[in-house]
């Protein structure tokens, strides 16, 4: 089972960059990223990680993909050779930042050693 699972979130990841990057016509949106997608033991959610790179107000792209993720889950839908599409769940993935914040207290750290 698990295989599956990993396999459906390799095909919704692929499937949704594509469909977030040509499909969804927002300027606001800018460039995302989907570091990682998790789906549920029944395949009927699907929370998808996103970083925006480049963003002015992350919580405003956050939006606009939950305002468009009706459409987006019909494009995946049609894309998508299973019985049961995911309902999508988007979330900020903030890894990003805490390792940029954990980098900063090494080097800082390293810095009051020498």
């Amino acid at each position: 089972m698990k295989e599956k699972a990993l396999r459906v979130e390799a095909l919704i990841k692929k499937n949704l960059m594509e469909i977030i990057q040509f499909n969804v016509k927002n300027p606001h949106l800018g460039f995302i990223s989907i570091p990682s997608i998790k789906v549920s033991k029944d395949f009927s959610y699907a929370k998808i990680f996103v970083s925006f790179i480049n963003a002015k107000d992350e919580k405003q792209g956050i939006e606009i993909l939950n305002h468009s993720k009706g459409y987006i889950r019909t494009e995946l839908a049609k894309r998508m050779d299973t019985r049961r599409v995911p309902e999508l769940i988007f979330v900020l993935d903030e890894g990003y930042k805490n390792e940029e914040r954990i980098t900063s207290i090494l080097l800082s750290d390293k810095k009051k050693k020498n």
